[in-house]
This record gives structure tokens, C-alpha cells and sequence, in this order.
């Protein structure tokens, strides 16, 4: 019956073309039969006509949503912001949604939460949604919390080098642990904050389990997914509920990466909804209503120079300890690490740990890892297993740079322009530069 009518339609449009109420109904009438691709053409042929035409804009995006041409689709919505339809906001979603356009996705469906409480989408929440752990039914003995801990076997000796680094958390969280009565005595409380920064790669994390480890504690990882959540106060409840099971199970170290993610500097972000998640951050790290004794927390950054600086207050991360790529000593550990167990014959690890300045242990890792692609695909040709030798070592070094080296060509201007209060004479100490 539909189209009959639509079949009519048209053979009045070749007597009529330049009606556009005409067309249009043409064009609506295919919409509703899903007869996208043609539906497109009739939208076209009518903005060429009446170009603005805000109705049949909205349709040629609902039929670029529906064929998958969501770049096309994303175009119009943008232009159109101010006359999207319920319906239409959620196409536009979508389309961001599959052109990886995230944050927009889902500043865009906190809105329509805003202005529709009751409104849920479960494609979309599938996709924006991040895991509440305030949603998780944790007992009031915390039994549950397991699911979120591991206890590190790992010990600083497992750590190649970090000598420096070592001590300094020795000094700040071992010690208290193991002499509690001297640092009572000296009025100084078991726990406190550690910011690790540096290259990516060199071990901030490992050097994380290590402490948990050497201490025997249980370790928490948390990362920018396990506390963000779309909907308005669940994401302070996440970090609240996060800091609640270190405490039930203290002694543990609590360890964030990449927390410039989560403490970015909140002058920058003016009216956005994480400045309360940093602002419920700091308030469970100075403990106001919680005792944080025996809570450790850790945390890492490859730029230290994006967190807020009232996370560098006392109390909080009062330690800010630069990781520096592995010295020679430390690469050799390293690489001997690596290369445990696997077919090697007789390698020099000191020629590549020299041939290896500036390598993180990321890096060290990719080097071998690119000799074993080549050394598996001559066995196959040879039909026998060929060990890894020092010559498949050095010219995958050649192969591999050094991926520290982009990270202080960044660091080095804030640490020469932006260093007032000295947070970064670490890295001109590593760099070998005088002020």
C-alpha cells in the first residue's frame, strides 16, 4: 500500500519537480518504509532546492545513521545542535560512539540524563557506561574486596636498579611499617602519599608491586576506568569506595596510574564534572573523616606537570620521586630478566646493555622481542631451533629507538621554564644541565 502511494507520488514529482511539500512527503514516506538510500536522494534533491531546509537535513541524517554514514551524519548533527529531536540526539550518540568520539558521546548523553532522568539506552550504555564499584554489593566485612587485590610475590630484588627510588620509599612507607614505635614517637603517621613520575616504561608500576610486595601488603590498582561513571556523583562514590577498601585492609598500598588523568589541573577544566572527582581525591587523601593510617598510596605519571599542584601539598603526595630510564647496571638485570629461559647462546649482556643508552625496559623488551620474531622465522626456514646471539641483539637495537627521548625533549622545557619551586632538577640532574 505504501508503495503504491509512493510509486504515485513519484510520477506526480516528474510533472511537479521543483515541489518541495511534495517531495518532501516522498522522501518521509520512504523514510518510514526504510527505503534509506532513496530517501537520501529525495532529501538531497530537496536542500538543493531549498538549501536550510531544517526538516529535511534531520531526515538525510537519520538516512546516513541507518547506512552507516556516520561521519556524513555527525556533519549535519553538529550543524543542527539547537533542533535535534530526543531521538535525533541519540542517532548523534551513536555516530560518535562509532567514530570514537567518546568524551563528546558522553558529554552529550549526560544532557539528555540531565533533562530525562528516567531515560536509558542500552546500546548506548553498553558502549559509555564505565563499571560502578559502588554498584557492587560489598558485605560489611569487605569479602568481596578480594576481586579488586592481588598480594605482589615481587620484592625490590626483583627490581633492576631504582637504588635511589627504593630508598625513598623505603624511608617513607617500609620503615614506618617496620619500626612503628619510632616514627610514633617522632609524630609520624603510618601512610602518606608517593608520586612517581618519569618515561613511560621504566618500571613504575613493577616498582608499585614491589613495595606492596616488600611489605606484604595487599596491592589495589586502580586506573581512570574503574572510577569514572557517566552518571552524576557515582564516580566520587567509586573513588570513596575504593579508598573505604584500602582502609578495611590495611596495611595496603593503593596504586593510581596515569593520575594526571584523574588529577588533571582543574583550571583547566573549568565546568567539568571531573573537578568534583579531584576534589573527592583530595579529600579522601587527607582522611577528614577516615583514618588513613596504614594506606599507602602510590601513584604514577608520565607528566607530572598536568596534575593539579594540590596534590603536591603535605599529606598528600609530599614525595615526588623522578624514574629515570635504567642506568647500564640496571639494563643488564634487566635484559638478563628477559632473556631467562629463552634459547640464547652465549650473549655479551654488558655490549648491549652499553649499545642500549637511553632504553627504558620497555623498550629493552621490544628489542627482544623483535631478535625472537627473526630468530623464529630462521628456524622455520631452517627447520631447526637457531638461539638468540648477540649479533640478532644489536641489530634489533638498530631497528628499535629509544622511546624516553620524546618524553625529555618535553620534559626538559618545563624543567628549565617551568621548575620555580624545583620539582624538576631531577631531570636537569639526569640531562646534565646547570640552571
Amino acid at each position: 500500500m505504501a508503495n503504491d502511494l509512493i510509486n504515485n507520488l513519484l510520477d506526480a514529482l516528474k510533472f511537479s519537480p521543483d515541489n518541495v511539500p511534495l517531495r518532501s512527503q516522498v522522501a518521509d514516506l520512504m523514510l518510514q518504509e526504510r527505503m534509506y538510500g532513496e530517501a537520501a536522494q529525495q532529501y538531497q534533491l530537496i536542500l538543493e532546492k531549498s538549501y536550510g531546509n531544517t526538516k529535511a537535513q534531520l531526515g538525510l541524517a537519520t538516512c546516513y545513521f541507518y547506512l552507516q554514514k556516520t561521519s556524513a551524519a555527525i556533519i549535519i548533527y553538529e550543524q543542527l545542535q539547537g533542533h535535534l529531536s530526543l531521538e535525533d540526539q541519540v542517532r548523534y550518540i551513536k555516530c560518535l560512539i562509532k567514530e570514537n568520539s567518546i568524551q563528546q558521546a558522553i558529554s552529550l548523553y549526560q544532557q539528555i540524563i540531565s533533562l530525562n532522568p528516567g531515560f536509558r539506552d542500552d546500546e548506548i550504555d553498553e558502549q559509555l557506561r564505565m563499571p560502578s564499584i559502588s554498584s557492587t554489593d560489598f558485605d560489611a566485612e569487605g569479602e568481596d574486596d578480594a576481586y579488586f587485590m592481588e598480594k605482589p610475590a615481587i620484592k625490590f630484588e626483583d627490581v633492576g636498579g631504582m637504588k635511589r627510588v627504593k630508598d625513598e620509599i623505603a624511608i617513607k612507607i617500609i620503615q614506618p611499617l617496620q619500626n612503628p614505635d619510632l616514627y610514633k614517637a617522632f609524630g609520624k603517621k603510618i601512610g602518606g602519599g608517593i608520586l612517581l613520575y618519569g618515561p613511560p616504561g621504566c618500571g613504575k608500576t613493577f616498582i608499585a608491586k614491589a613495595t606492596a610486595g616488600e611489605i606484604n601488603a595487599k596491592f589495589i590498582n586502580i586506573g581512570l576506568h574503574d572510577i569514572l561513571d557517566m552518571w552524576i556523583g557515582n564516580s566520587e562514590k567509586n573513588l570513596h569506595e575504593i579508598f573505604e577498601m584500602a582502609r578495611r585492609n590495611a596495611p595496603a598500598v593503593l596504586f593510581f596510574d596515569e593520575v594526571d588523568a584523574m588529577g588533571a589541573s582543574r583550571n583547566d577544566m573549568k565546568q567539568s564534572g571531573m573537578r568534583h572527582v579531584i576534589n573527592q581525591f583530595l579529600a579522601e587523601m587527607d582522611g577528614v573523616e577516615s583514618n588513613n593510617d596504614g594506606v599507602l598510596i602510590l601513584a604514577a605519571t608520565n607528566a607530572p606537570w598536568s596534575v593539579d599542584g594540590a596534590f603536591r601539598r603535605p599529606g598528600r603526595f609530599d614525595r615526588i620521586i623522578f624514574v629515570e630510564p635504567p642506568d647500564e647496571e640496571a639494563r643488564e638485570e634487566i635484559l638478563r630478566a628477559i632473556l631467562k629461559d629463552k634459547p640464547a647462546a652465549d650473549i655479551e649482556v654488558g655490549k648491549i646493555a652499553a649499545a642500549a643508552k637511553d632504553y627504558s625496559g620497555a623498550d629493552l623488551k621490544a628489542v627482544v622481542d623483535i631478535a625472537i620474531e627473526d630468530k623464529l622465522r630462521e628456524s622455520m626456514s631452517k627447520g631447526s631451533l637457531q638461539p638468540i646471539t648477540t649479533k640478532d641483539l644489536v641489530k634489533a637495537i638498530k631497528q628499535h629507538k629509544p622511546t624516553t627521548l620524546e618524553w625529555f625533549s618535553s620534559a626538559r622545557n618545563y624543567a628549565l621554564y617551568a621548575n620555580e619551586a624545583g620539582l624538576y632538577d631531577d631531570i636537569l640532574k639526569y640531562l646534565k644541565i646547570k640552571k
